[in-house]
């Protein structure tokens, strides 16, 4: 256990939860989503790559929150850097719906305990330039909407409810 590990909103979950294991129970209370986590395959996946800026959009807080009631916890100095990410909630003027020519829908997969991560990142990498995919979610997938960024892709997110998120990823 390493107790000088410095929470940041880089820090990886799985990274917060080896240094510290008494600090899950308070991320679970502070994003329900990751109760999920006592899965092992989803701890081994999402957790190894979520960062806790990540989880803290997945759990609609700002990142600078979770980050200091974390750091509270472990007696360390409070965070006061900025921001955290910020999703596109707007309907884009890209968005046509008979544009989406590939949907995933990911709660059965998490549900099975499979990580979707590798399909969505295929579905993804394959896009025609105008097309739209469509995923669907039990919670914000902070992590894919990331790497569909860094892929240069827009986004969408659409929050149907508590556990019930699309994201539409368009390639220009």
């Amino acid at each position: 256990m390493d107790d000088s590990l410095l929470i940041t909103p880089k820090t990886r979950v799985l990274q917060l939860i080896e240094a510290y294991p008494q600090l899950e129970s308070v991320l679970v209370a502070m994003v329900p989503a990751f109760r999920k986590l006592q899965n092992p395959l989803l701890r081994r996946t999402v957790a190894k790559v979520a960062s806790l800026q990540q989880a803290a959009a997945v759990g609609g807080l700002k990142t600078e929150e979770l980050i200091n009631r974390l750091r509270r916890e472990v007696g360390q100095d409070l965070y006061a850097e900025g921001a955290g990410t910020a999703y596109n909630t707007a309907r884009p003027a890209w968005f046509d719906p008979t544009h989406v020519t590939a949907r995933l829908d990911a709660r059965p997969m998490l549900a099975a305990g499979e990580q979707p991560v590798n399909q969505v990142m295929a579905d993804l990498n394959a896009m025609a330039p105008g097309s739209i995919y469509m995923l669907s979610a039990p919670f914000l997938p902070a992590p894919l909407i990331d790497k569909g960024s860094s892929l240069g892709l827009d986004h969408w997110l659409v929050r149907e409810s508590e556990e019930s998120y699309i994201v539409y990823f368009h390639k220009e």
